[in-house]
């Protein structure tokens, strides 16, 4: 099962997908659970995210985007870290920015951001959970030699 799981290839278009998703949710992980790029930190993010969704909910999020992201930019459990960012992005939506419309708040003419963005990096997360991480990826490298490292589905 744990090897099914971490099963990839050498795609490069995943790796592509998979290094773009992990290095743009990096800074958001960052924000809530280190302070860094202008963040709260943990306790603060937690603090005020608890006042929308349950703390333990929270505490989820913040681990799906830091965690997530450091593991798509390593390959390491790719799938499970798409999946949890994937869920992060429906929530968002759900329960933020679904209000707002579809587009992203360009001009600041509207109260909020639309899902657009959302809806991209929910694509990119399907897409590395169907195809896993790639070239360059630690699930690769622990799945090599491996009769499971054929791909999930045909290269294009």
């Amino acid at each position: 099962m744990f090897a099914r799981l971490m099963r990839t290839t050498d795609d490069g278009v995943a790796t592509l997908l998979r290094l773009v998703l992990g290095v743009v949710f990096f800074p958001h992980g960052a924000q809530k659970v280190l302070g860094w790029f202008g963040g709260y930190g943990f306790h603060a993010t937690l603090q005020g995210m608890s006042k929308m969704l349950p703390a333990w909910l929270v505490v989820i999020v913040m681990l799906a985007e830091f965690a997530g992201s450091l593991g798509l930019i390593l390959g390491f459990l790719t799938r499970i870290a798409a999946f949890g960012i994937g869920c992060v992005m429906v929530g968002a939506v759900l329960t933020v920015h679904g209000k707002f419309g579809f587009f992203m708040n360009w001009a600041g003419k509207q109260p909020g951001e639309g899902f657009e963005y959302h809806l991209i990096a929910l694509a990119i997360a399907v897409a590395l959970m169907i195809r896993g991480g790639g070239a360059a990826s630690i699930d690769l490298a622990l799945t090599r030699g491996s009769a499971r490292t054929t791909p999930a589905m045909p290269r294009f």
